[in-house]
């Protein structure tokens, strides 16, 4: 092996450590600068300024770690909406998982280059950038992930919540107490469903205008029926007609879309129940029927055509 590969990545193994030795001495370090002792000023609890100034060290570590993955204010907005929708309500959730991304990108480069050969340096190149990539995108697949079930469970329940609110709004509720109403009694059923409207009437008990805590419910979601929703309310709260109407017609046109993805799920069944048996069970049906015939076409036709 090339000794300045060798030391080349033994450099970049000691500044990855340094560099992590280095952010967690800043965040444990009990001395105070200035803008440490500006925000244990501006704390409202006087004996929290230890766990104040690492809180504020901490997040200028984690904006300094996003910076790296993300330097586009767009695609920021756009990972803080994505986050929002996954279930991360935490104002730094977008600077923690991009710093866990650039610091899995470094620590999993390392760990490549530790554990897989290194005979020569195409290796080691490549395992540095195997590594690197795989600790960049493993957070992003889990963040998937996670968005894509917390999205199924939100549109598995919301059909039943729409049934229930139209039934408030027709018994004589109004759209606030109908939408807590609704939150109570899904609680059990779908507690995420349940806890976005109660942050719908929590903002709008706080002052929120109603339009507005509506179009954040269809933020925090990121499901269309759900923005069809909001924007059912929307217009017939600026065009004053029946709210109760409205929902109901609303309701059956999403009871007609379940029917139409529960149709679609059960037509997709036949074709990969087909690419299953071909691949599957097709071979051993081959074996059980052909294999006597293959074994008593070697035992007898074959030496009785060697003895002719």
């Amino acid at each position: 092996m090339d000794p300045s590969l060798l030391y080349l990545a033994l450099g970049a193994t000691v500044v990855a450590i340094g560099g992590a030795a280095f952010a967690l001495y800043q965040v444990l370090n009990p001395q105070r600068t200035a803008s440490d002792r500006l925000a244990e000023i501006g704390n409202a609890n006087p004996e929290a300024g230890p766990s104040a100034i690492r809180s504020v060290r901490l997040q200028a570590l984690t904006t300094s770690a996003a910076r790296l993955a993300v330097s586009d204010d767009e695609q920021l907005a756009a990972l803080r909406k994505r986050m929002l929708q996954a279930g991360f309500r935490d104002r730094n959730a977008v600077e923690i998982y991009s710093a866990i991304r650039t610091v899995g990108a470094l620590v999993f480069a390392v760990l490549a280059f530790l554990i897989l050969p290194k005979d020569k340096p195409v290796y080691i190149v490549g395992s540095a950038l195997v590594g690197a990539a795989a600790g960049y995108y493993l957070p992003a697949i889990w963040v998937s992930n996670l968005l894509d079930r917390r999205k199924s469970d939100l549109l598995k329940a919301f059909p039943d919540a729409l049934d229930l609110l139209v039934s408030c709004v027709e018994a004589g509720l109004g759209l606030d107490a109908a939408f807590r109403r609704v939150s109570e009694e899904m609680e059990s059923a779908a507690p995420d469903l349940s806890r976005e409207l109660q942050l719908v009437t929590a903002e709008v008990n706080a002052g929120v205008p109603r339009t507005e805590a509506l179009r954040h419910l269809s933020d925090r979601t990121g499901l269309d029926d759900i923005n069809a929703l909001v924007n059912v309310l929307m217009q017939a709260e600026r065009f004053g007609t029946s709210v109760a109407r409205a929902l109901r017609l609303h309701s059956e046109h999403v009871r007609v879309r379940r029917m139409q993805r529960a149709e679609e799920k059960a037509a997709q069944v036949s074709p990969k129940l087909t690419v299953a048996m071909i691949l599957f069970i097709l071979p051993c049906l081959v074996v059980i029927l052909i294999g006597p015939a293959i074994i008593n076409v070697k035992n007898i036709l074959l030496p009785t055509m060697a003895g002719q």
